[in-house]
């Protein structure tokens, strides 16, 4: 494992502990002001830091944080020199999600510039 590799892994892994936590700086902490974010209720998609911060109030009505809040598993990384990807299965409460996160390596730090997050849907039932 490359050292972008492991810190790569650190920043999913913190983010993820402060979620757990409920720690909205530390959430925040580790992104782009640009970010964008597609997740599963609505909106389509929340752009910027200030929209992606709006999508917590919506989480933290239904979790109440601790061990089983918010968990990673399966996490493979793939980086380049400047971006990379993550992909995952995310936990929430016990019901699993897909994850992906893009990011950007900026002024030698990672920060997460994208978030997608999305249940499988059974198809014909």
């Amino acid at each position: 494992m490359t050292s972008d590799e492991k810190a790569i892994r650190q920043v999913i892994e913190d983010w993820a502990a402060a979620v757990r936590a409920l720690e909205m700086d530390a959430i925040l902490a580790n992104h782009t002001a640009d970010m964008v974010m597609f997740d599963v209720p609505e909106p389509l998609q929340s752009l910027g830091m200030a929209a992606y911060k709006q999508t917590w109030d919506l989480f933290f009505q239904y979790s109440k944080g601790g061990p089983t809040a918010f968990n990673i598993r399966e996490m493979q990384v793939t980086a380049g020199d400047t971006v990379a990807f993550v992909t995952a299965i995310l936990t929430i409460e016990g019901g699993p999600l897909r994850l992906t996160v893009g990011l950007r390596k900026e002024s030698g730090r990672w920060l997460i510039a994208h978030e997608h997050h999305s249940y499988a849907a059974k198809m014909g039932e």
